[in-house]
């Protein structure tokens, strides 16, 4: 009788997040045209040849079924627009009634949540915290270090991703540098 495999294993590196085994899906500046509140100066980064790479996460080839878990890390990078902070683009999950808990390896930062409604809450990022994101609530990881902001992030497979949705509205919240320290702004553009 031959043993089926049923587990999925991953390596990956506690400081970088990285795996040798695994690809990454990268997320430049220009994919990011609808993140940043400061438009213009981004197009200025991007028109003045400076596309860098904002972050990088793991899609691993998991089952996506009820039932299953779909795990990874998320590495944001160091870096402002105009004083806004580098993060990833922020989503939803399509079944909306979704948690996800992200574990900080390495650097810091936040994680910016808000549910439909407009509630919101900031969590602080730093090694060998957890935070949990409940469900209903859109989140985002914020880069606010000198060194990359490294996560290792957990959720229900079947969930899948709403991006759309904050690339239409933004969050309510910013965090921005302001004299070498983070701040948590209002978003002169969110609409209810």
């Amino acid at each position: 009788m031959t043993q089926k495999k049923v587990a999925n294993a991953t390596m990956f590196d506690l400081k970088t997040g990285l795996s040798k085994e695994e690809k990454t899906k990268q997320r430049h500046l220009s994919d990011m045209t609808k993140m940043f509140y400061d438009v213009e100066a981004l197009r200025e980064k991007i028109d003045g040849g400076e596309d860098s790479l904002v972050y990088e996460y793991y899609e691993l080839d998991l089952p996506k079924t009820e039932g299953d878990i779909q795990y990874g890390t998320s590495i944001v990078y160091p870096g402002t627009v105009n004083g806004e902070y580098y993060m990833t683009k922020g989503h939803f999950h399509n079944i909306l009634e979704t948690g996800e808990v992200y574990f900080c390896l390495s650097g810091e930062g936040y994680m910016l949540m808000e549910n439909p409604e407009g509630e919101w809450e900031v969590e602080e990022l730093i090694p060998g915290r957890a935070v949990q994101v409940p469900p209903r609530y859109a989140h985002r990881s914020i880069n606010t270090g000198k060194e990359p902001l490294v996560t290792f992030f957990a959720f229900r497979a079947d969930a899948g991703h709403d991006y759309g949705a904050i690339e239409t509205k933004g969050y309510r919240k910013l965090v921005v540098e302001k004299d070498g320290k983070p701040e948590i702004i209002d978003n002169p553009k969110w609409q209810q």
